[in-house]
């Protein structure tokens, strides 16, 4: 059985694996390492464009794309019938959590401000806000949602959870423009499917509360990027962003400028460690796809 993973530090990762898998390295740049014909599992690189999903045509014997990231959208429409695509839920829980609560705690604190008046070796006390006692709305309740949940709650901040499917402590999402008025920070992490996708549109952003700040750890293209820099400019809302639309946001773009805004370039999950948290549950999905044990993490609806 063959398999093809996108890092060669990788191989060192996976563990122990049955006599007959044979594992090749295929970065999505170089050439191919063996006959993509052949392939019947494959991880591909990280944060994958839709031009690296254009071996797929090639791997005819391919039978299951195992992601290292959260994120599946590119991936969603092109799989060819009878490939199963999985995702790796969990893996980056805890760094994404941390990046979504530094952003809030960053922006509400002025952290951004208090930078840039370091680069002019100015010392100026400036008076902010606070996340403590304030009320945040997080809108997606999967693993990372449900961790910053819990790290905003240990910091006295009100939490309530929106999602697609109503469950006990969890909001529809049919209820959001009911709720967006009441609270002080909305903080995105939902996939970017058919139905997320513009969901943050003028309508959305209107129906914030004033003077809120919106968090987006998510994707992009759930936001509208010509109606947040309005709000934002107009200095009603505030924003953090991880993701943007369009990404990379090219030099120029009005959002750079606007001093309510805080920009990261997708760097959520950028961090050490990352290559070992993703690789983790790859050689276990190996093990079972050569056993044929269902596998994990299974994408369904688009997540």
């Amino acid at each position: 059985m063959k398999v093809w993973i996108a890092h060669e530090a990788g191989r060192a990762l996976l563990g122990e694996l049955p006599a007959d898998v044979d594992v090749e390295v295929y970065d999505g740049r170089s050439d191919y390492p063996s006959d993509p014909a052949t392939v019947e599992f494959w991880v591909p690189p990280f944060l994958a464009q839709s031009k690296v999903t254009t071996p797929l045509r090639d791997m005819t014997s391919l039978k299951a794309i195992q992601l290292l990231s959260a994120g599946a959208e590119v991936w969603v429409p092109v799989v060819p019938p009878g490939v199963t695509l999985c995702d790796a839920r969990g893996v980056h829980t805890g760094v994404t959590a941390e990046w979504t609560v530094g952003a809030v705690i960053a922006s509400m604190r002025g952290f951004d401000l208090f930078a840039r008046q370091q680069a002019r070796h100015e010392w100026r006390v400036e008076w902010t806000t606070t996340a403590v006692g304030k009320r945040a709305l997080i809108v997606g309740a999967g693993d990372i949602g449900e961790k910053v949940a819990e790290v905003l709650t240990a910091l006295g901040v009100e939490v309530e959870k929106v999602a697609r499917r109503e469950r006990p402590g969890v909001h529809p999402i049919a209820a959001i423009d009911t709720l967006l008025p009441e609270f002080d920070i909305v903080i995105l992490i939902l996939p970017l499917t058919d139905a997320t996708r513009g969901l943050v549109d003028a309508k959305f952003l209107s129906r914030m509360k004033d003077g809120a700040l919106l968090v987006n750890a998510a994707r992009g293209p759930i936001v509208d990027t010509d109606a947040l820099v309005a709000e934002v400019a107009s200095g009603r809302l505030r924003c953090a962003v991880d993701v943007v639309d369009p990404e990379p946001l090219p030099p120029g773009h009005p959002l750079w400028d606007l001093d309510g805004a805080l920009i990261t370039p997708h760097a959520g999950a950028s961090v050490d460690g990352t290559l070992d948290r993703a690789y983790a549950p790859i050689g276990p999905q190996l093990r079972r796809f050569a056993a044929g044990e269902p596998l994990e993490n299974v994408v369904s609806d688009g997540y």
